[in-house]
């Protein structure tokens, strides 16, 4: 039985490779993933005009919406000609163009943000080591990584931030903090907290984060548990099956989503298929209209009743695997509807080491549903109040262990 049991596993790993390789190159050609590669990084130095001018023809070119949100894209082509002198220059010119387009997924990075997108996809960032999640509109500290900074200045699981760096997070999206809560190794981040009736100052030193987007336990009544933080780093797919190792005796499986924004595309394809052997995982949808069906590899499934934990900060990859396990009836989703980033981006390289973020597609779940700004909802819903965390009670958890126990008796 054992050696059965490592065959099998070696063959989950072999397909998760074999996937990932697959959609990744099929991506590639098309111009709907980001890149992983710093060989991809453009070192040629150019003027900030040229820069300009590029980023111009590349949304012009590539962002899925022809009519640029209503508007006469040309009226941009010639607007900063002979105005642009420096590199600053050229970035506050792109972005104001950028922005014209109203769509916050797309945006321009300087060399600084372009080369994050590398260190993510990597499986590591630049950063302090807290998981953070948005309850009832407070910016809240869900879990600190050991060994990092977060840890080592004191900072705990219900912390509040109510501020960074001076400026306050009040209204501010849960992605937006992360980005200004991470930053260069070696600089620092100050953060204004709240715990209990304490406000406390904490000025920590960023530093090198390795990213374990994986965890894995068994929980009472043979329930295996699975939280998966985030889709980022190349090595979650794989990580993901070894997890299925770990809870190879289970009798049901609870994969908790929760405050994962998502990352790559791919991720969540491989992870899909391990539960869907046969059915589409994902549509994406093109400039020109143009759909690609993205379908499940034949290959042995995971057939345990199957429990997702999705919330409001769970969008993007966490979706297109919440949409594939829902519509293809392999899973139950409880908590509260998803985020709703049904957008897929481009990362392009662009002269003097910056690069575009620009949205190329969309995607669609098996059933043909159009999540975005929508989000999923769960097939129980559940909410997790303040009040709860403070408490220790999980009450989605809580929850997904009661619909896994009843679905195990049926």
């Amino acid at each position: 039985m054992k050696r059965k049991q490592t065959i099998l596993l070696i063959f989950y790993i072999f397909l998760c490779f074999l996937l990932y390789k697959i959609i990744f190159n099929t991506f590639i050609s098309n111009n709907t993933t980001n890149v992983d590669s710093s060989d991809l990084i453009n070192n040629e130095k150019v003027s900030p005009q040229k820069l300009y001018d590029k980023s111009w023809s590349v949304i012009k070119k590539d962002y899925i919406d022809s009519s640029c949100n209503s508007q006469n894209w040309k009226k941009w082509r010639h607007r900063y000609d002979g105005k642009l002198k420096t590199d600053e220059d050229a970035r506050v010119a792109i972005e104001t163009m950028v922005a014209s387009l109203d769509d916050s997924y797309t945006r321009f990075l300087s060399n600084k943000e372009y080369l994050e997108q590398f260190n993510s996809i990597d499986s590591h960032i630049s950063g302090i080591g807290v998981h953070i999640m948005s309850i009832a509109g407070k910016i809240t500290v869900y879990g600190v990584m050991e060994d990092t900074p977060a840890q080592k200045s004191g900072l705990l699981a219900d912390d509040v931030i109510l501020e960074v760096d001076g400026k306050s997070v009040s209204g501010m999206h849960i992605s937006k903090v992360a980005d200004v809560v991470r930053g260069k190794v070696g600089s620092y981040v100050t953060l204004k907290i709240k715990r209990g009736n304490k406000t406390l100052i904490k000025r920590i030193q960023r530093a090198k984060i390795e990213i374990k987007s994986v965890e894995a336990s068994m929980r009472k009544n043979d329930i295996g548990y699975i939280k998966v933080t985030s889709f980022i780093g190349t090595n979650t797919s794989s990580d993901f099956v070894s997890a299925l190792k770990k809870l190879e005796k289970s009798k049901s499986i609870i994969l908790d989503l929760r405050g994962n924004t998502g990352g790559l595309l791919t991720n969540a394809v491989v992870i899909a298929n391990l539960f869907i052997n046969d059915g589409k995982i994902v549509s994406i949808v093109y400039k020109n209209g143009k759909k690609k069906d993205i379908t499940a590899i034949h290959m042995p499934s995971i057939n345990k009743p199957t429990v997702l934990l999705v919330d409001g900060a769970s969008a993007s990859a966490s979706e297109i695997l919440s949409g594939a396990l829902k519509d293809n009836k392999k899973a139950v989703l409880v908590g509260t509807k998803t985020f709703g980033k049904g957008l897929v981006q481009q990362i392009v390289p662009m002269p003097n080491g910056t690069g575009l973020n620009v949205t190329v597609a969309k995607y669609l779940t098996p059933n043909g549903t159009d999540i975005h700004k929508k989000g999923i909802n769960p097939d129980y819903e559940v909410a997790y109040t303040f009040s709860d965390l403070k408490k220790h009670n999980d009450t989605q958890l809580k929850k997904a262990e009661e619909v896994a126990k009843s679905l195990c008796k049926n």
